[in-house]
Formats: C-alpha cells, structure tokens, sequence
C-alpha cells in the first residue's frame, strides 16, 4: 500500500484541507487515483490508458455526462 505522503492533490481540486480532491499516487510504471473522502477505494492504471482517457475528457470525445 501506498504511504499517505506519496499522495498528491489534484491542482483542480480547489484550496482548503477539505475531502473533496482527487489525489494521485506513483509507483514505478502504475498510477493509483483516489477520491479523499473515500481513499480506501482506488482505480489503478498506467501511463497510457490514462493519457488516452484525459485525451478523450479534454476532446470531448466522451461525450457529455
């Protein structure tokens, strides 16, 4: 498991101490996603198929929610 000090908070996320942030982890060749109000549930991934999701988000090749 991840050390709490490894976690960083998004820069989207807003200022304040509060529980509504995404934070990221890195570990070798795997980056762990987390939501700060709930960081015992992680989505875990690699470089590329996560630079092909924030590519599809900032495209708006998703769609919209």
């Amino acid at each position: 498991m991840t050390t709490p000090d490894s976690w960083q908070k998004s820069s989207f996320s807003g200022g304040g101490d509060g529980n509504a942030c995404v934070e990221l982890a890195t570990e070798a060749h795997t980056i762990r996603l987390r939501e700060s109000d709930t960081p015992s549930i992680e989505l875990t991934t690699s470089p590329t198929p996560l630079a092909h999701l924030l590519h599809g988000i900032r495209s708006g090749a998703l769609g919209s929610v």
